[in-house]
């Protein structure tokens, strides 16, 4: 499974403007970490997700997006795992 919790993590940090993911498990414990990404987050990530779901706890988790001026921080809970993605703004050219 480690393998390919990996290979996931590594598919993502693939992708253009992300700078960091985290995986965590239930209780907060990191999973995976890489980039900007912080294991020491880990906990709060999970809480954040947790507290997110309470707003309406018969529908699907929600996805909760942090944004700062240059940086976005998507979290999304899946069954008992829960997932950070590290973005950079992407600056819109008229």
């Amino acid at each position: 499974m480690e393998k390919d919790l990996d290979k996931v993590v590594d598919e993502i940090m693939a992708t253009p403007n992300v700078s960091g993911c985290l995986v965590a498990d239930h209780q907060g414990l990191c999973l995976a970490a890489k980039g900007t990404a912080h294991v020491d987050s880990a906990g709060i990530i999970v809480a954040i997700s947790e507290q997110a779901c309470k707003i309406q706890p018969n529908l699907k988790p929600p996805t909760v997006c942090l944004e700062a001026d240059k940086k976005l921080c998507l979290i999304q809970r899946h069954g008992t795992i829960t997932g950070a993605i590290y973005k950079q703004k992407t600056e819109m050219k008229f």
